[in-house]
């Protein structure tokens, strides 16, 4: 995706620059970054967008259906460019996050919901870690 599709990506959100800053580095192509990766990508492109910018935006864009939060700890988030439902190896050690291909899940036996609810969706999480030796 060029600089130039960035901000008919946007769709619905106001186009400020330091928004564009932050979907240039995030929805160029389909990643997961934490809101300290994408710190870390602007400075060391010499953007002077703030830390609390950063955050907002991604909460902006989360809201907005531009990217998918996908919280693998208590205190550890990431932020999805691929909007549609799919699973996620996440590696503890290293803190990287990748894509399950949908089809490697199998019909799962799910719990019986509560009364007068209905299922919205099933999202697979499966933390790994290297073998010890």
């Amino acid at each position: 995706m060029s600089r130039m599709d960035i901000p008919q990506k946007l769709r619905g959100v106001l186009p400020t620059t330091q928004r564009v800053e932050v979907a240039n580095v995030l929805l160029r192509r389909p990643q997961h970054m934490s809101a300290d990766q994408i710190i870390e990508r602007l400075k060391h492109s010499g953007s002077k967008v703030s830390k609390a910018t950063v955050y907002n935006t991604l909460k902006l864009f989360s809201d907005q259906g531009l990217v998918r939060e996908i919280n693998v700890s208590a205190s550890r988030r990431y932020f999805d460019s691929k909007t549609h439902p799919h699973h996620h190896f996440y590696h503890v050690e290293t803190g990287e996050l990748t894509d399950i291909p949908t089809e490697s899940i199998g019909r799962m036996n799910l719990p019986r919901l509560p009364k007068g609810t209905e299922q919205d969706g099933v999202e697979v999480l499966i933390r790994i870690r290297n073998k010890q030796a």
